[in-house]
């Protein structure tokens, strides 16, 4: 997938603007760590500064995400992110200079972790995640890119990816239930394709 568009008008920003955030959007199986991965190496050939962050890097402890009461792809849609702290975190970093502590996600035992960032005059904050473009992150990006994927060729991908699930069926029926559902609402409900200012696919 062709970065340099998207580098392109980062490095623009980043030239007006101390700190610039950045979001890579899309759904499961989309691309989106490789693409931003692409991305942090460029800006950083350009001497760009660059803190990536990743939204499963603010998940939910397991307990409340799985929440019984709720049907899984709800408990997907509604419980599954810290978008409040993620906002604090953003709004930290935008400070230049300061060592920001941040609690990231570890789900080999389901805890967080502390790790330091820090920015400085000419930084760009690279989130990638899923849902990026939620009423809960209003005004967090000064560009939003979204990565449009067909789910069927999604699906091929995460069958490959996400073997941790289980086989090919345990992963189909845990998308079906979980992620599919919860996917197809944030695309009704916020039309991200269109709303990007970038769209890559």
């Amino acid at each position: 997938m062709d970065t340099n568009k998207i580098t392109e008008r980062i490095l623009e920003l980043a030239n007006s603007k101390a700190v610039v955030t950045v979001g890579i959007d899309g759904l499961g199986g989309a691309g989106k760590s490789t693409v931003s991965e692409d991305i942090v190496s460029s800006l950083e050939k350009a001497g760009v500064h660059t803190v990536l962050l990743h939204i499963d890097d603010f998940i939910t402890n397991r307990a409340f995400r799985y929440n019984n009461n709720y049907s899984p792809w709800k408990c997907y849609y509604y419980l599954q992110w810290r978008y409040d702290y993620l906002r604090k975190v953003t709004d930290k970093l935008k400070v230049t200079g300061k060592v920001v502590e941040v609690e990231l996600y570890n789900k080999d035992n389901d805890s967080y972790i502390t790790t330091e960032y820090c920015t400085k005059e000419r930084t760009v904050i690279l989130i990638e995640g899923i849902f990026l473009q939620r009423k809960e992150l209003d005004g967090v990006f000064d560009l939003m890119a979204y990565i449009d994927v067909p789910e069927d060729e999604r699906l091929e991908r995460v069958l490959k990816r996400d073997t941790y699930i289980g086989d090919d069926a345990e992963i189909r029926a845990k998308y079906e239930t979980r992620y599919f559902p919860a996917e197809r609402r944030y695309v009704s409900e916020y039309s991200p394709a269109e709303k990007a200012d970038l769209l890559l696919g």
